[in-house]
């Protein structure tokens, strides 16, 4: 898809993120042989789509006490100082930098803040396409994932296993399945 197409797709302007369609998640290995799924649930974001697509910009803040991972004691571990550490770090944060065309889709240039750590990140954007809601409303649907080290963001803690390798894998997917509504 050209940015032409976009910017006739996706109106300019000011978007709002839908909070009960839109999913914060995260997958990382447990035990190197499976996999731990996790969200958040209370998050915002400020979204302006430019009259050049390339031009727009997204910030957005999550609260990192509405992790869940379907698991009380997981989630009470993950909040503490071996890996979030809530008490001092309450929110998580990404700032859109740049976006560019990649074959069909797009990549969003961004700024990742975890734990007081900011790292560049390269979000692989896909439109989902946009619809008129039954309330009169513009709705637009984009995803996005990105790989990270967690250790590039000062998330260390993990324990060896005896039969080898460790607990928590190093690598995070983070994905983003976002329902944005034009104000």
């Amino acid at each position: 898809m050209t940015t032409t197409e976009l910017s006739t797709l996706v109106p300019a302007g000011t978007w709002t993120v839908d909070p009960t369609h839109t999913t914060i998640g995260f997958v990382a290995r447990h035990m190197m042989v499976s996999k731990v799924r996790g969200s958040f649930g209370e998050f915002s974001a400020d979204v302006t789509i430019a009259d050049d697509p390339l031009r727009s910009s997204l910030t957005a803040e999550v609260q990192m006490a509405s992790l869940d991972t379907g698991n009380a004691d997981r989630d009470g571990h993950l909040r503490t100082n071996d890996f979030f550490d809530i008490e001092h770090f309450p929110t998580m944060t990404l700032r859109s930098t740049g976006f560019e065309p990649a074959g069909d889709d797009f990549v969003m240039h961004a700024e990742l803040t975890v734990r007081g750590v900011t790292r560049s990140v390269d979000f692989d954007l896909e439109f989902a396409g946009t619809g008129q809601d039954p309330w009169g409303g513009t709705r637009a649907g984009f995803t996005a994932t990105t790989t990270i080290n967690r250790k590039d963001f000062g998330i260390e803690w993990n324990t060896a296993l005896e039969t080898g390798g460790v607990l928590v894998g190093d690598k995070v997917q983070i994905e983003l399945d976002v329902q944005l509504v034009q104000s």
